[in-house]
């Protein structure tokens, strides 16, 4: 019974780090960053899932460069 459990837990793992990276790529194409700059943070997101996500939470500046919406 052990086993199954850990054997299924990967897939959890695997599945919260995606939906992170979705979020993280999503975030930094909605913000107010140079096209260069999205385009880093997506590629390294997108090809070190974990790594880029510990990267762009702690080295992107993200309250400064999130997209703000004002009141029509």
């Amino acid at each position: 019974m052990l086993h199954n459990m850990l054997s299924y837990s990967g897939g959890v793992v695997g599945l919260i780090v995606l939906i992170l990276d979705l979020i993280v790529i999503f975030e930094v194409m909605n913000s107010n960053r140079e096209i260069t700059g999205k385009l880093g943070w997506s590629l390294l997101v997108f090809f070190f899932p974990v790594v880029g996500l510990i990267l762009y939470f702690l080295l992107s500046g993200r309250a400064e460069h999130n997209a703000r919406y004002e009141a029509i």
